[in-house]
């Protein structure tokens, strides 16, 4: 099928799609920036498998970083035909008014820039102008982005929304490349990134005030973003697809 690059996906959902991409033919280069060990845990669930996957280094908000694992991915493991561009941080929960230069300037490196700056490594690749098959890419947004964060983290949900707004605007661009470029927008999801954040309690205090009654689960992100990178969804591309329980 070709290799996938998936950033961050040592743990959560990014490892939830380098297993599944890998159980349905995939090549992974599982990425991460400085979780090697979950990374490579990941790596050998996959091997164990029948699957091929490399552990990949590179933080994504770093121009040289992305380079070396785009290029790394391809020589490795063959021809680029999708990404998901996962990777990403909350920057904890605060409200506006006590935010951080330093914690807005991580959050929107890392989300934003780095989200940019693996899409235009893929098309590089991917798009027939310039040589490529064609393929498809799959940011990973949040439901935040719509319900803004108050109280919580404003700038996340902000640096989400431009993720969504670059969907769209890069979907019209590289259309006639042959290359569809899509959103997952998970809602209120069972993954680390709310302990990390400082608000361990979340998902409990949350959860009774989704529509389905409960949080998500990783997996059943993943199988939404499989089915966006899939031919399945061959005349989707600049849509949003919420995962969110109904919320």
């Amino acid at each position: 099928m070709g290799t996938l690059v998936v950033t961050g996906a040592g743990r959560g959902i990014g490892a939830a799609v380098a297993r599944l991409a890998a159980a349905q033919g995939y090549a992974v280069a599982v990425n991460y920036a400085r979780d090697r060990a979950g990374a490579e845990s990941v790596v050998r669930e996959i091997g164990a498998e029948g699957g091929r996957a490399l552990a990949l280094p590179g933080d994504v908000s770093v121009e040289g970083d992305v380079l070396a694992l785009f290029a790394e991915a391809v020589a490795r493991l063959g021809p680029l035909v999708g990404l998901v561009n996962n990777a990403g941080v909350t920057g904890g929960s605060a409200r506006v008014e006590d935010l951080t230069a330093q914690t807005l300037a991580t959050t929107l490196s890392v989300n934003v820039t780095g989200a940019f700056l693996c899409a235009r490594e893929a098309v590089r690749r991917m798009a027939r102008s310039r040589g490529g098959e064609g393929g498809a890419i799959v940011n990973v947004g949040s439901l935040a982005a719509r319900l803004g964060g108050g109280g919580e983290w404003v700038h996340y949900a902000a640096s989400k929304a431009a993720v969504e707004t670059m969907t769209r605007g890069l979907a019209i661009e590289v259309a006639p490349d042959g290359i569809r470029v899509n959103a997952v927008s998970p809602g209120l999801i069972e993954t680390g990134i709310h302990a990390t954040s400082n608000i361990p309690d979340r998902l409990a205090k949350l959860a009774p005030g989704v529509p389905m009654g409960r949080a998500g689960s990783a997996d059943e992100v993943a199988e939404a973003i499989l089915w966006l990178l899939s031919p399945a969804a061959s005349y989707v591309t600049g849509s949003i697809l919420e995962v969110g329980g109904g919320r």
